[in-house]
């Protein structure tokens, strides 16, 4: 009878789940078992330790919050008016978001997480660049630009205000709508 072994993905996962609902120091062994229904022995199998996890976790959450994105928006077809209204799409959503908070809130007390970050924010900013490029002749209109969609994104989060009966989404919609004048 062959051993079933919880996939290395399930462990990702979790450890994501757990990131998101307690940060970093949420992230330990024991509870992810638990949460998954397995042993602890299993997680050895996957990873030498704690920190091997908490690694493949930042690259899971670069890949699929970045690499992932950008091939997405790359893929779906029209200038880059449309790939820019994909892009506000795709990151609109809520989905992802708690990772995200919890990746900006612990690279504020880890150097390692921060340059992580850093790096992230880099390559996002320099593909919506990209997409600001065709339409803007003026690279400064394009850093502002840039900077003001991703901020509006990302910021938007941490906002807790009201609309006028808008939804958090109208709103980035309307700013996009402007961002693209």
């Amino acid at each position: 009878m062959a051993i079933v072994r919880t996939p290395r993905g399930a462990w990702v996962q979790a450890g994501l789940r757990a990131l998101a609902a307690g940060g970093p120091d949420a992230v330990r062994v024991e509870p992810l078992a638990t949460a998954l229904g397995v042993s602890k022995g299993g997680f050895y199998w996957h990873f030498a330790d704690r920190g091997a996890l908490l690694e493949e976790m930042l690259d899971t959450w670069e890949r699929t919050g970045t690499e992932d994105i950008i091939a997405r928006v790359e893929n779906h077809p029209g200038d880059a008016r449309a790939k820019l209204r994909k892009l506000f799409e795709i990151t609109g959503q809520p989905e992802g978001l708690a990772v995200e908070l919890a990746v900006r809130d612990w690279s504020r007390r880890d150097g390692k997480v921060a340059a992580r970050l850093r790096r992230a924010d880099n390559q996002r900013l320099d593909f919506v660049r990209s997409l600001f490029r065709p339409f803007c002749a003026d690279e400064d209109d394009v850093e502002v630009r840039s900077m003001l969609a991703y901020s509006a994104v990302i910021g938007s989060y941490f906002i807790a205000a009201e609309h006028g009966g808008r939804t958090r989404s109208q709103i980035l919609q309307l700013a996009l709508d402007r961002l693209l004048d």
